[in-house]
């Protein structure tokens, strides 16, 4: 494939980058100001990606870039190289990333092929506070009492599948969850109905960016964006402030709303993760034979 001319992925660059700065510049902004935001910062922080990290432009594996000197600053050194009128993909880089590039696959793969699980109404926000005067969010109060939250978490039950989630529990609620899990089940127990690992995808797709490129990234952080407001939405804290208006899952109206949701991330998730491993396994498999 010839080399991309300047002008044409200047002109790809600067879409990526419009489209994301509404996404990115309120957290610039608080950050400023030293405000926070429990819904919007936890997709910076959590997982930890920068908003320069989601600005940043990638065209994918296979594709080089006519380029001057001065483009360069644009690309990540370790995981591009310019050999003075071109910037392309570092394959060293792939290849000293290829183990973890394998773990991703391997996950998402299994994950894939596994059913959906849509009867946990987002209560891991529910059991991360029941019986703990240690709130997560301090400067948010709840919007239901201890009491009414432990009533909701016994009339409907408990049904985690995600370690990242599960490893918040209290000590109250951890017993309640049928599965005890740890770190190693990951790859076992991951379903494509949990809203975090859905979310996840961000997670491994920004890792990724160089080699899948920036829309499919994209695409990912824009899921975890609507997947948090629901998954905040759901939870059990008052903040109508941010303009949030609650999913009441402790009503049976509330549960049905979290539900159609759930399916609608589920199948946004499933796209976007079979797209990933379509990339990924001919580009890994083609590494295996380089280093064979």
């Amino acid at each position: 494939m010839s080399p991309l001319p300047r002008e044409s992925w200047k002109a790809l660059q600067r879409k990526h980058q419009n489209i994301v700065e509404p996404w990115i510049s309120p957290r610039l902004e608080r950050r400023s100001h030293h405000l926070k935001h429990p819904v919007d910062d936890f997709l910076f922080e959590y997982y930890p990606i920068s908003p320069a990290r989601i600005r940043a432009w990638h065209p994918g594996s296979g594709v080089s870039l006519v380029a001057d000197e001065d483009d360069v600053a644009d690309f990540p050194q370790a995981s591009y190289t310019y050999d003075g009128s071109t910037i392309s993909l570092n394959h060293t880089w792939v290849t000293d990333q290829s183990a973890r590039f394998r773990s991703i696959l391997e996950l998402l793969k299994s994950t894939h092929e596994r059913p959906a699980k849509n009867g946990c109404f987002g209560l891991h926000e529910w059991a991360m506070v029941v019986g703990d005067d240690a709130v997560r969010h301090t400067d948010w109060q709840l919007r239901l009492t201890d009491q009414e939250i432990r009533a909701t978490i016994n009339e409907v039950g408990l049904r985690c599948t995600h370690f990242d989630a599960f490893r918040f529990f209290t000590d109250e609620a951890r017993p309640k969850n049928p599965l005890q899990l740890v770190r190693a089940d990951q790859v076992s127990m991951e379903q494509p109905g949990c809203l975090h690992a859905n979310m996840d995808l961000h997670k491994y797709a920004s890792a990724m960016a160089p080699l899948i490129g920036s829309e499919i990234a994209r695409a990912c952080f824009a899921l975890a964006r609507d997947i948090r407001t629901v998954d905040m939405q759901v939870a059990p804290y008052e903040l109508s402030g941010l303009g949030i208006t609650p999913i009441r899952v402790e009503t049976t109206e509330g549960r049905i709303e979290f539900a159609t949701r759930q399916q609608e991330f589920t199948q946004r998730a499933n796209d976007l993760r079979l797209s990933l491993i379509t990339l990924l396994e001919p580009i890994l498999e083609g590494q295996s034979q380089l280093t064979q």
